[in-house]
């Protein structure tokens, strides 16, 4: 056990619990902490090109801003932020811009998130709120190191026609500040690994970071199958794995060197790959997602880790920190943003206005200068915190794929997914649906990874709940699509998919299985013959 980490997560306790009690407080007078934030975004953005348009001096109340200022898209919000891309100060923020974050939705990057010091401020509330939880409610976690997913830095992070620059030198930059530098005396792992852009050096590093810490007690990753993957790797490079943590390993550029450590490798060798808690004795909790099409996955990590605390990850977004876990729950992270809702006929809620077990979409404003901004989340109030609603992610709502008119929604897809295979107690390791624009005519397939037997009336099942959506079956009927088909992919499936979508510009951090693709040719990168 490294002193350094005990220490480090003691000092990042001290300094997040005057926000966790804070967010406690709040959290009984959520229509007041939202009325106020909303009075500081105004008054302090009143004399920007955006706040000078919309009169942001002239709005008194939460419902004149709703009235005044429209709900608006990523690509409503483009001119703006390329007049700040183009060096023009005070667009929509006192604030200055410090980067742009790009975000990366399932067809690639697009997007460039304006960040400033009040947008990461606001995200660091939550981190704190969250992490102070964490430690009061796991004190056995101070005494251990943590290991927070890394994304490699691509090519496609720059931007030459900015005036600023594009993305974080490291992750655990999006908090800034003194919590930055706590985080990092905790972490497992070095934050030059994140410079590393070849693939299978990014992961030789990682695993043999994570080897050399048998006092590792806390993982955060976003999708669960990224863990499985990375005990995939460390299986099947276990002997050169051994080799190198007791030899020593180092690369030149990045700068990155790996001591050697002959005691660990021989206890390693001992323990075996197979014997992940004796691995690593000490983990206790994995957060990660668990709700929509990452629900699939949770089993195969409880069977790799059954006796490690999954904790469900809250609704963090590139654009802003939406929900935390918090004692069990996934609270509003109201002390960060201003927050509205709109139900499935755009009727617009306050955040105090919501009901338990109805399905929302999500709209934020931040101190990025996002205002009203329609995040295209979709969530379900599973729960309260005091007067903070609780939620569970449902799905995206613009994942909408229609090459012919079909207009099939991921949401809608998944569903189908889940109930065919689950009538025929399917439980797939990977499951895709996307066009195959190769077959005459064109015809959706599902690509599923399982063992067994794959019935013959699955691909006739999966078409005819398809067919509930009057597009697809439309284009059925029209022939401009043929039925859908099933086929079986190797057991390699997700890293084929992110591959291939790394290649296509994606960062790690935000490639994960989604049930419906926008992409296809999957028959050629799955290895697939038609």
């Amino acid at each position: 056990m490294k002193f350094s980490a005990t220490l480090g997560n003691v000092s990042w306790l001290a300094a997040s619990l005057p926000e966790y009690r804070r967010f406690k407080r709040d959290s009984l007078n959520l229509e007041r902490t939202q009325r106020r934030r909303l009075n500081e975004y105004l008054r302090r953005n009143a004399d920007t090109a955006f706040g000078l348009q919309h009169n942001f001096a002239g709005i008194g109340s939460w419902e004149e801003y709703t009235e005044q200022v429209p709900i608006r898209s990523y690509d409503d919000f483009e001119p703006w932020i390329s007049r700040i891309a183009a060096g023009e100060q005070q667009v929509l923020t006192q604030d200055p811009v410090r980067l742009f974050e790009p975000s990366s939705g399932s067809s690639g990057p697009a997007k460039l998130i304006p960040y400033t010091q009040s947008l990461q401020n606001e995200i660091r509330r939550g981190v704190a709120a969250w992490s102070a939880n964490n430690f009061l409610s796991q004190p056995e976690l101070l005494t251990g190191r943590s290991y927070w997913s890394l994304t490699p830095q691509m090519d496609a992070i720059e931007n030459s026609d900015s005036s600023i620059p594009v993305g974080f030198d490291e992750d655990s930059a999006y908090l800034g500040g003194v919590t930055r530098h706590l985080i990092n005396r905790t972490l497992a792992t070095k934050s030059a690994l994140r410079l590393v852009s070849d693939m299978d050096v990014f992961w030789h590093l990682t695993l043999l970071m994570l080897l050399q810490c048998p006092d590792l007690r806390f993982i955060s990753v976003w999708h669960p199958s990224y863990f499985g993957l990375l005990i995939e790797r460390m299986r099947t490079s276990w002997p050169r794995l051994l080799q190198d943590l007791e030899a020593g390993y180092e690369i030149t550029n990045p700068a990155v060197r790996i001591p050697r450590d002959p005691a660990r490798g021989r206890d390693l060798r001992s323990i075996g790959c197979d014997n992940l808690h004796l691995i690593w004795p000490r983990l206790s909790t994995i957060s990660c997602w668990t709700d929509g099409h990452a629900a699939t996955y949770i089993p195969q990590l409880r069977e790799l880790l059954p006796n490690v605390t999954l904790q469900a990850k809250g609704l963090v977004a590139t654009e802003g920190f939406i929900s935390l876990p918090f004692d069990n729950l996934r609270p509003l992270a109201a002390r960060s943003h201003v927050f509205e809702f709109l139900d499935s006929s755009d009727k617009l809620f306050a955040p105090w206005q919501l009901e338990k077990g109805k399905e929302y979409s999500v709209v934020i404003t931040t101190g990025g200068g996002l205002y009203r901004y329609r995040l295209g989340d979709r969530i379900l109030v599973d729960d309260f915190f005091g007067e903070l609603p609780c939620f569970c992610f449902v799905g995206k709502e613009d994942q909408v794929v229609d090459f012919y008119g079909e207009k099939l929604n991921e949401n809608f897809v998944a569903t189908v997914l889940s109930e065919v295979l689950g009538k025929s107690d399917l439980e797939p390791r990977f499951s895709l649906l996307a066009l195959e624009d190769t077959l005459t005519p064109p015809a959706y397939v599902a690509y599923l990874e399982l063992d067994g037997d794959i019935p013959d009336s699955l691909a006739a099942q999966i078409d005819q709940a398809l067919r509930d959506n009057p597009h697809y079956d439309l284009c059925i009927r029209l022939g401009q699509l043929a039925n859908a088909e099933v086929r079986r992919v190797r057991s390699d499936a997700f890293k084929r998919y992110s591959q291939r979508l790394s290649k296509m510009g994606m960062r790690l951090g935000d490639i994960k299985p989604t049930p419906l693709s926008k992409h296809s040719g999957w028959h050629q990168w799955f290895g697939i013959e038609n």
